[in-house]
């Protein structure tokens, strides 16, 4: 009696774990509050390579000077995700490679991204240039931002007012880090 009272409580608590764990796990690709990604979407015209310009800090960014993503198509529909960056306190180069696929039309700037299987996470862009020289994206939740350009500078007004976007937008950009590029140690000079 006491064996098949144990295993009952055991497979609840399984049953519980597993549906924890999969709300978690829907919760990762959401749309943080007060973010709309981008409509009339271009796939084509977004990969390539951008440049860091801001980010707000999380650990797997943390200290990175330099950082880049490049997009290009998979033959799957999806997109591979190169994310490069160099840490001066240990000069050395940091790359993290991943893949996305798109939550819906492909019109639409919603994507889901991982970078460790089978885990991923949402990347919205939530404004864009329209002629794609830059972008802002909002991860899943009011946690993850960055700013994106084509190029590794961005004009301080341009920056200023995707900021005052963001804000409005429900994100605390006290600690926005701006992104140097060109680093000495970085390029080698």
């Amino acid at each position: 009696m006491q064996a098949n009272r144990l295993s009952f409580l055991c497979n609840i608590l399984k049953r519980s774990m597993l549906l924890t764990a999969a709300l978690l796990l829907a919760g990762c690709t959401g749309i943080p509050d007060g973010v709309t990604p981008v409509s009339g979407f271009r796939v084509d015209r977004y990969l390539g390579t951008w440049y860091e310009i801001a980010r707000l800090d999380h650990s797997f960014e943390r200290g990175l000077v330099d950082v880049s993503a490049t997009y290009q198509t998979r033959p799957d529909g999806g997109i591979d995700v190169l994310n490069r960056g160099y840490d001066p306190a240990k000069k050395a180069w940091r790359e993290a490679k991943g893949i996305a696929y798109f939550l819906g039309p492909p019109d639409i700037a919603s994507l889901k991204v991982s970078f460790f299987k089978p885990f991923y996470g949402g990347y919205h862009v939530m404004a864009l240039d329209p002629h794609y020289r830059w972008a802002m994206v909002a991860g899943p939740s009011h946690k993850y931002f960055w700013i994106l350009a084509r190029t590794p500078d961005l004009p301080d007004d341009v920056l200023n007012n995707l900021s005052q976007v963001a804000r409005n937008a429900g994100f605390d950009l006290n600690g926005l880090i701006r992104v140097s590029h060109g680093s000495a140690a970085a390029t080698g000079k």
